[in-house]
Parts: C-alpha cells; sequence; structure tokens
C-alpha cells in the first residue's frame, strides 16, 4: 500500500520548452508530487516557477542537487544528460530522460507506455524517452502490430519548427513577417545550427534534420529507424526515414506505409483497431473532410491518426497521416507517463 507522504520530483531544464511543459503535464497527472525541484543553468537560478499553488525558485544542476530526489525528468541537452544523469541516479533518483544520451544503450529501457511499458522492470536507474518523431508513430502502429505483425515501415515526416528550441521558432516568426514585409529574410539556424550552410524556414520545406550521417540517412533518420526497432523489439523490421522541416511552430505531421504480416485486410480493419487504440484518436471521414491537423492537435496529448487507405497495388500494404503535439506526447507527456508506469507498476515507492 502507498502511504501519504509522495514524491520528490526533480525537473532538469525547467525554463525550456519542454521543461515548462513537464510541469504542466504534472499538475494534471495523479503522481503525488510532494516537493518539486526545479533545476536550470546557473543564469536561471533564482527565478521562480508556480507549481501546486506555490512559487519554486529555481537552482542550479548540479550533481548534490539530486540527494533525496525520486524521480529526475531531463530536458536540458544530452550534455548535461551525459554529466548529471549518472549522478542523479547514483543517488537514488529515477531518470526519465528526454535527450538521445542514453536511447540506444543496451541497458536503458527506450518506453513508449502504451507500446513496451513492460521494459520499465528493466532499468537500472535510468530510462530515455524516444525522440518526439518516433514515439507518435510507434504509437499509433503498435496496435497494428500486434493484430496483423509489421514487416515494413517508411516514413516521411512533416517536423515543426519547435523541434528544433525556442530560437527556431523565433526564427521563422521573424522570417515570416520579414518576407511578407517585402525584406530578405535572414537564416541563422536551421536546418542544423552547426552545420555549414541555414536556409530559410518561411515558406519553404527543408529535407534535413539533424547532421547527415555516412550513409547519407540524418541523425534524426537513423534515431527513427533504430528507436522504432528497439521499441518494438524487432531487428529484423524494416524501416526508412525521410525527415524535413516544416514551417509550423509546434507539431509534427508523418506519411507512414506499412506492410503487414497478414492478406485479407481492410483499411475498415484498421480503423476499428485505432479506434479503440489508448492513446489513439481516429479521425478519419473522407467524405466530411475529416483527418488530422497539426495546428489541431497543439496542447492535446494524444496521437491523431486518419487518412487510413489500402494500398492500391500491395494486398498487405497501408497508406495512414499521424499527427501530434512534438512538446508534449513527442517529448514531456511521454516522460510523465513513464513516470506513472513507474508508479502503477510498483517500481517506485510514493
Amino acid at each position: 500500500m502507498l502511504n501519504t507522504e509522495g514524491l520528490n520530483v526533480a525537473v532538469v531544464g525547467v525554463t525550456g520548452a519542454v521543461g515548462t511543459r513537464m510541469l504542466e503535464m504534472l499538475e494534471g497527472s495523479p503522481l503525488p508530487v510532494k516537493k518539486l525541484l526545479p533545476l536550470a543553468s546557473k543564469r536561471s537560478a533564482g527565478k521562480k516557477v508556480v507549481f501546486g499553488g506555490k512559487e519554486w525558485i529555481i537552482a542550479e544542476a548540479k550533481p548534490e542537487s539530486f540527494k533525496n530526489i525520486d524521480i529526475a525528468l531531463f530536458s536540458a541537452g544530452g550534455s548535461v544528460s551525459k554529466e548529471l544523469a549518472p549522478e542523479a541516479a547514483e543517488r537514488g533518483a529515477v531518470v526519465i530522460d528526454n535527450t538521445s544520451a542514453f536511447r540506444m544503450d543496451k541497458d536503458v529501457p527506450l518506453v513508449v507506455p502504451e507500446v513496451n511499458e513492460e521494459a520499465l522492470h528493466g532499468h537500472h536507474g535510468i530510462i530515455a524517452n524516444p525522440n518526439c518523431s518516433t514515439i507518435q508513430m510507434v504509437a499509433a502502429l503498435e496496435p497494428i502490430r500486434q493484430a496483423y505483425g509489421l514487416n515494413r515501415i517508411i516514413v516521411s515526416t512533416y517536423q515543426a519548427v519547435g523541434g528544433a528550441g525556442a530560437k527556431a521558432m523565433a526564427e521563422l516568426e521573424r522570417q515570416t513577417r520579414d518576407v511578407l514585409e517585402g525584406k530578405q529574410p535572414e537564416a541563422a539556424i536551421l536546418p542544423v545550427k552547426g552545420d555549414k550552410k541555414h536556409y530559410q524556414m518561411a515558406f519553404n520545406s527543408i529535407p534535413q534534420i539533424d547532421m547527415f550521417q555516412p550513409n547519407d540517412y540524418t541523425f534524426e533518420e537513423m534515431k527513427m529507424i533504430n528507436e522504432t526497432k528497439k521499441i518494438m523489439d524487432d531487428r529484423q523490421l524494416k524501416v526508412s526515414a525521410t525527415c524535413v522541416r516544416v514551417p509550423v511552430p509546434i507539431s509534427h505531421g508523418e506519411s507512414v506505409y506499412i506492410e503487414i504480416n497478414k492478406n485479407n485486410v481492410e483499411s475498415s480493419d484498421i480503423k476499428a483497431l485505432l479506434s479503440d487504440a489508448p492513446g489513439i484518436v481516429l479521425q478519419d471521414d473522407p467524405a466530411h473532410q475529416i483527418y488530422p491537423m497539426q495546428m489541431n492537435a497543439v496542447g492535446k496529448k494524444e496521437v491523431f491518426v486518419g487518412r487510413i487507405r489500402k494500398d492500391p497495388d500491395v494486398e498487405n500494404g497501408f497508406h495512414m497521416w499521424i499527427v501530434s503535439d512534438n512538446l508534449l506526447k513527442g517529448a514531456a507527456w511521454n516522460s510523465v507517463q513513464i513516470a506513472e508506469s513507474l508508479l502503477k507498476l510498483g517500481l517506485i515507492e510514493a
């Protein structure tokens, strides 16, 4: 039986786009948060956040910060996670990390609760939150995989600028204003701040997210490929991705083609499966132009699926369109869901 003492929860990167949403998701969660420890960089230390009707002072994130912390939610960049997540775990906290730092570590579970919640039993103090574009896709495909098997996935993403951070969103806004005012827009961030060239995002799409790898796929594309196989625990699954940045502030869209392992399945069967799937909202009524749109997913926890149709040439092939708020289900909400699962499974005590 749980006692009434509650949990001590740290949020690392609390002032960022994901960190602020982690607080929002914690506010609406049944997790019994007794004490909040908001952590950020030295420049944000001393500022305040409001949670549970109280003001909490932000502290600088240091190894000793995690003493007596039960759960540590990390979203402050990979370098911070690599430095401080092991320190937090060593001090007894269960780390839920929102960066790519530990995702492919064989000893770190990579978890989407609707898909592989049971993997949490194998954690050793650190749990990885998958890439935002991976999360919404596997959440939508898992019910299909369970019912009919899954042989191939080909995904093309339409990813929001918010996935590149607040500065990229501000640049999109400036560029849009400049174009509408007849000025020459400046580009300094996208597609990748650290790469050689930068391109205008406003009124454009850029088929590069993260750095190119030796195989000519980007790191974002390889994340989707490798993470999907790990989450679904199927190294033989065929996965390919093309990741594209589009001038949308928040919410990713994905055009997904799949091949299942069973014939004589109709699109109506897939729709019926997804209509009852946890965390999924089916929006699929072409006759009335009902389908998921990115702007309608903003601020919502669910994954929205529509445009489900059978491939005209491949008996076991299907196409669909998947949309979700990349900062919520793709980051903050999935992290809090993991914490809820830990409590539900008895892997932490309140």
